[in-house]
């Protein structure tokens, strides 16, 4: 079931709070949360029944290893076993085919289906293993350099604007921060409420990556299952704005790259203006889409009184490639520091090693989004380039932030190519034409309007690559190109939005938010359902 489908909106939401709510002044606590975690499993069960087992076996068997290491003698031993199990069964559904095809490239592939949302289920149920044998078994910070991996400043909390004020270890919205909470859920909880965590629905498919430490207690707090009018016109205010995002807008670039990137995967050349219309479409696609899921998720949980952390901060303003991946997939960032590359080691082995494991933390993180190599490419590039940034950080002054800011999007975007692409041979059919190496078109009409283009551009009927292939496409696509990034370089996100600004957006953009959800001849499914 997908947030974006009449009967998610009309049918499955609007059933699951007033269940929740009812079965909380009814049966209390553990009434609500027996109720959501139903409504978490049909949730996650109706796209594939047969995938239930695997969830719930999951949930069963972490909870019991986490309870292992906090009455084990030895924690790190059922850690270390608990989390070899969660990626073998990730290993084997994600990874099984594509080793296969390295290692004997002529077999048949095993043609084992990937159950929905495996790798999210799986890294927060290892976050949980690991906090739990680090409270069991405390070991000392790592040296953290703040240049040499984004997001190692650790703040205080990543609740949004508005929620960062601490008092005695609380935040200003009530709830612990986030090393207050940690130290609170593992001191030990119940089933109900972890398995409550594991399959929430708001955050089941495509994350935020959330750790059960800001998460169940939550969960257990005394007036959980009481209806808030606040957080239930807060919640359905951001969900809207973030249905708006997919719906009207990563949809619509959607289309746009799929043209030019589904040329390219034909064997065909694209000129100049169809490769860049391609990308730049792309990675407005891909913000959209992701960041319009993660509010969606974030609006329904604050709708049941759970508060997700911010997983987008305006990536694409960020001044340097380390304060892009502060901003990017935020939960994600955090979790690579926290349980990859500190583990690795970090910053203490001097400078080799600490390229060594950014390179090494990137390249995985790379292989999270997908087995293929077009993922690792994309992960081995933002490697590269955190290792070029520490190092030019290390020996030169910081560039005006306007320059700074334009070559770290240059290099986003270009790293998108591999990322969308399906193969090698169409990341290199892309780049050709980025780079002009197939020449420059412009339509009859465009160059006839403005004759010096004649000099750079050779006037063709129509763009095939590009759009629908009229010649009205290419003023269409760059007049809603130039829309789109003007939203994302120069207006604010929603959670740093003032509550007028959120509601002129959603007036906006609510007529066509319902057109595309109730009168689209098809749904697009969001991306990160494939990761």
């Amino acid at each position: 079931m997908m947030f974006h489908t009449p009967i998610f909106i009309l049918g499955f939401l609007p059933v699951c709070l007033a269940g929740f709510f009812t079965l909380g002044h009814v049966a209390g606590e553990t009434g609500a949360l027996g109720w959501l975690i139903g409504a978490s499993l049909v949730f996650y069960g109706w796209w594939n029944p047969a995938f239930l087992p695997l969830l719930i076996g999951s949930a069963v068997v972490n909870h019991t290893i986490a309870w292992k290491i906090r009455h084990s003698a030895m924690p790190r031993t059922w850690m270390a076993a608990g989390v070899a199990a969660n990626l073998a069964v990730l290993g084997w559904f994600k990874y099984a085919d594509f080793l296969l095809h390295i290692v004997a490239p002529a077999a048949p592939p095993l043609g084992i289906t990937l159950p929905l949302a495996i790798s999210f289920f799986t890294f927060q149920q290892i976050m949980v293993l690991v906090d739990t044998a680090r409270a069991a078994a405390p070991a000392p910070d790592a040296d953290l350099d703040p240049v040499s991996w984004p997001g190692l400043s650790r703040p205080s909390t990543t609740y949004g604007p508005g929620y960062g004020e601490v008092v005695d270890g609380r935040t200003k919205s009530g709830h612990d921060t986030i090393g207050t909470a940690r130290a609170r859920a593992n001191a030990g909880h119940a089933f109900l409420p972890y398995a409550a965590f594991v399959s929430f629905f708001p955050h089941l498919i495509a994350g935020p990556i959330v750790r059960g430490a800001e998460i169940i207690p939550q969960l257990t707090a005394p007036d959980f299952v009481r209806p808030r009018d606040k957080n239930l016109a807060e919640g359905l205010l951001i969900f809207l704005l973030g249905l708006g995002k997919k719906c009207v807008l990563a949809d619509m670039f959607g289309s746009f790259a799929d043209t030019g990137f589904g040329a390219a995967a034909r064997g065909l050349d694209l000129t100049f203006f169809e490769a860049w219309y391609a990308t730049l479409s792309y990675a407005l696609q891909i913000y959209f889409d992701f960041s319009g899921y993660s509010d969606m998720a974030i609006g329904l949980a604050r709708m049941m009184n759970v508060r997700f952390p911010l997983n987008f901060d305006s990536p694409y303003q960020a001044a340097d490639i380390s304060d892009f991946w502060r901003r990017w997939h935020i939960t994600l960032g955090a979790f690579l520091r926290d349980y990859l590359y500190i583990p690795l080691g970090g910053s203490r082995a001097g400078r080799l090693r600490q390229a060594a494991n950014l390179m090494a933390t990137m390249l995985l993180a790379g292989l999270w989004h997908g087995a293929g190599w077009n993922f690792i490419i994309w992960g081995g590039l933002h490697g590269l380039f955190l290792v070029v940034h520490r190092e030019y950080r290390r020996l030169f002054p910081p560039l005006p932030a306007l320059l700074g800011q334009a070559l770290t999007l240059t290099a986003v975007i270009l790293a998108w190519v591999p990322f969308r692409a399906a193969s090698l041979s169409q990341t290199l059919i892309v780049f050709r034409g980025l780079f002009g190496l197939t020449g420059i078109a412009l339509p009859q009409m465009i160059v006839s309007a403005f004759p010096p283009l004649a000099a750079i551009a050779e006037p063709v009927a129509v763009m095939p690559s590009l759009g629908d292939a009229r010649t009205l496409s290419f003023p269409e696509l760059s007049a809603c190109l130039l829309l789109g990034w003007f939203i994302v370089l120069a207006l604010p996100n929603i959670h740093r939005m003032t509550e007028r600004s959120r509601h002129w957006a959603l007036t906006a953009s609510f007529a066509l938010s319902a057109q595309a959800v109730f009168f689209a001849p098809h749904v697009a499914p969001f991306l990160y359902f494939r990761f």
